[in-house]
């Protein structure tokens, strides 16, 4: 089968099922994991700007996309030539129904249920000492944040962090003053690639408050990609506590 994915975590979770490099035949210029097996797979241009002249050229048997990361425009029209599946995760529980299905779809169950059984596992046994309530912020000028119908809402609750803006939807903007009553403000890698200099922008309003860059893709990639995130949620528990 011939798959052009349009998901950046979709991709990796193809490659952690197993898919080879002469199966997934196009991927987005964002799908940068494994780096060492997506280096020369053709990019079919971003996820919001598909170049759909470039995908019908390599004329896939299958696309997958997403619901949040693709345009339904251009998702439609190539629908009227191909076959496409349109995914849409949001809790920890769509995600365990997306492997599943990729499982099902490429004859590779047993992968697909041991990532899943490692990323319950990981969520169970990683879990924050009290209720921090945190603010994860996700983009500067304005300054955005997540509600809670979003999956980085869900890892954070399931790591047991409270979500400053739970009361919201998607991604609202929110103003400087909103943060005040937050006990952590998490600046995410992704999509804006927040720095050093911004938090220190927000100390000087904030100079009490724990102010840090959070790695994006351990809250935002779905699929497999928690499964790898052990580690790092521990470290990050323990930066918050020190």
């Amino acid at each position: 089968m011939k798959v052009i994915s349009l998901v950046p975590s979709i991709t990796e979770a193809l490659f952690d099922l197993g898919l080879t490099e002469h199966e997934i035949i196009g991927r987005t210029k964002f799908c940068i994991h494994p780096k060492e097996k997506v280096k020369n797979i053709p990019v079919i241009g971003g996820t919001k700007n598909l170049n759909i002249e470039k995908i019908r050229s390599l004329q896939p048997n299958l696309i997958l996309a997403n619901k949040e990361e693709n345009i339904k425009e251009q998702v439609e029209a190539l629908m009227e030539d191909f076959k496409v599946v349109v995914t849409h995760v949001e809790t920890v529980e769509d995600n365990y129904y997306l492997l599943k299905n990729l499982g099902s779809m490429f004859n590779q169950e047993e992968k697909a249920q041991l990532f899943n059984l490692k990323i319950y596992e990981i969520l169970n046994q990683v879990k924050a000492e009290t209720k921090i309530k945190v603010a994860y912020l996700i983009w500067k000028n304005p300054y955005m944040t997540i509600g809670s119908d979003t999956f980085i809402h869900h890892i954070l609750a399931e790591i047991g962090f409270k979500n400053s803006f739970k009361d919201k939807t998607r991604y609202p903007e929110i103003q400087i003053g909103d943060l005040a009553d937050t006990d952590v403000i998490m600046l995410s890698s992704e999509p804006f690639p927040f720095k050093e200099k911004h938090i220190e922008e927000l100390k000087e309003i904030y100079p009490n408050k724990k102010i840090m860059i959070v790695d994006g893709e351990a809250f935002s990639w779905y699929g497999t990609h928690i499964a790898k995130c052990e580690n790092y949620f521990k470290e990050l528990l323990r930066e918050i506590y020190s």
